[in-house]
């Protein structure tokens, strides 16, 4: 049974940083891409940070330079890095085996202004 527990979320005001954490079990990160997702209030799921097998790894313009994706081998765990934060970061973070049907309960990010 995969199971993917993300934490690490919280309130923070705009320029600030935070760093998310999701810990795997049933699964092995590093033999899969990875992904982070995130959902703001009434809106679609967005992938913001992919890392494939080998470890490279890619971002979409909104977070290039601000994010950065990781991984733990050891520990099976994957991080998403978020600095300088802006209002538009606010949503619910999910980590997400790209291509499987698995996910966590998410972890929440608020930034304020």
């Amino acid at each position: 049974q995969v199971q993917l527990v993300e934490s690490g979320g919280g309130l923070v005001q705009a320029g600030g940083s935070l760093r998310l954490s999701c810990v795997g079990s049933g699964i092995v990160f590093r033999l899969n891409a990875m992904g982070w997702y995130r959902q703001p209030p009434g809106k679609q799921r967005d992938l913001v940070a992919s890392m494939s097998a080998i470890g490279s790894t890619n971002y979409p313009d909104s977070v290039k330079g601000r994010f950065t994706i990781s991984r733990d081998n050891a520990k099976n765990t994957m991080y998403l890095q978020m600095n300088n934060l802006k209002p538009e970061d606010t949503a619910v973070y999910y980590c997400h085996p790209i291509g499987e049907v698995y996910w966590g309960q998410g972890t929440q990010v608020t930034v304020s202004s």
